[in-house]
């Protein structure tokens, strides 16, 4: 029986909905401690690796001696998985961008509202005793009416403006990449702009949905957070290096950002020692914007049918090395 092996520990529950959605007359195999010993032990006899959070290093992949097969949880693998060490071992990879897209969107909406209506503030004074009535007015923002500007107008992105169009918002994105099909943009309520300093100029929220690349690395920063509207809102579900926490601390205690929701930091877990953990008008969440139990169960069925069709010789879907 081919054994598959789960990079990441977790709890039983959690192996459990892993479990339940694997194929038939495979082993699934998982940690009982978040250690590096037991997964090198672990990972020995079998042939595929499915990798999430937990970094598959190159020690790991050297110590698989079946592997056949790596299938990354997510999209983004270049945080997580030792690209040389897999080319090296000429293993393909694939990844899974099903069961993401909806949990995020939901997410970064969910991000957009408690910064709007600064929801860890209230929260935690409440429960401290105080109840502030009138104190939270003259920050405290409607989504109605906002304009939403898109950085990056990709899956997440879409699910995010399919979402927000209810909330009656007008939606800018700015994609280098990719251009929308007018009657998706008419149905999304978005249109295109040609920069993306025309975006930050037109939008009251900035949410990012791009991918971390070198260019991509500290899009925002002094001059970008500058460029925003006074009182405008950061949302980031993407990549925490995308923006340079700094320069975002200071603008928000600067009122020039008014507030920021954000999931993901440039180095995880964060610090308690941030400088965003003390600012009010920020909403942190760790990295947990796809992980939702029904996110999880859609992956793992993906991940499921890929290894499927792996074992029975046909193409892979959404392989990317080698």
């Amino acid at each position: 029986m081919p054994k598959i092996y789960y990079n990441s520990f977790a709890a039983e529950d959690v192996y459990a909905v892993i479990r339940e959605a694997m194929p038939a007359g495979f082993d699934l195999v998982t940690l009982e401690r978040d250690d590096d010993d037991e997964r090198k032990a672990r990972i020995r006899d079998c042939e595929v690796v499915i990798c999430a959070a937990y970094r598959l290093s190159a020690p790991l992949i050297d110590a698989a001696a079946k592997l056949r097969l790596i299938h990354h949880q997510g999209v983004g693998y270049h945080d997580t998985v030792d690209v040389q060490a897999v080319l090296a071992r000429g293993v393909p990879l694939a990844l899974t961008p099903e069961g993401t897209d909806v949990s995020v969107a939901e997410h970064t909406v969910m991000l957009m509202l408690a910064a709007c209506r600064r929801l860890p503030f209230a929260d935690s004074e409440l429960r401290a005793g105080r109840f502030h009535i009138n104190a939270l007015r003259p920050v405290s923002r409607e989504l109605s009416g906002m304009t939403i500007g898109y950085v990056g107008m990709g899956r997440i992105a879409q699910q995010t403006a399919a979402r927000l169009k209810a909330f009656a918002t007008h939606g800018v994105y700015f994609d280098k990449f990719a251009t929308l099909p007018q009657h998706v943009a008419e149905r999304l309520g978005v249109r295109a702009v040609a920069s993306l300093d025309e975006l930050l100029h037109a939008s009251d929220i900035v949410t990012l949905h791009v991918p971390l690349t070198s260019e991509t690395r500290h899009l925002v920063n002094a001059a970008t957070l500058a460029a925003m509207k006074p009182g405008a809102i950061l949302i980031n579900t993407a990549r925490g290096p995308l923006v340079d926490e700094r320069a975002l601390a200071d603008a928000l205690r600067s009122s020039h950002v008014a507030a920021a929701g954000l999931d993901v930091f440039e180095r995880e877990p964060l610090a308690a020692t941030s400088p965003l953990v003390a600012l009010p008008n920020v909403v942190l969440t760790p990295h947990i914007s796809a992980g939702t139990r029904d996110a999880l169960r859609t992956k793992m069925m993906a991940i499921a049918a890929n290894i499927r069709r792996f074992y029975a010789g046909e193409p892979l879907e959404n392989q990317v090395m080698p």
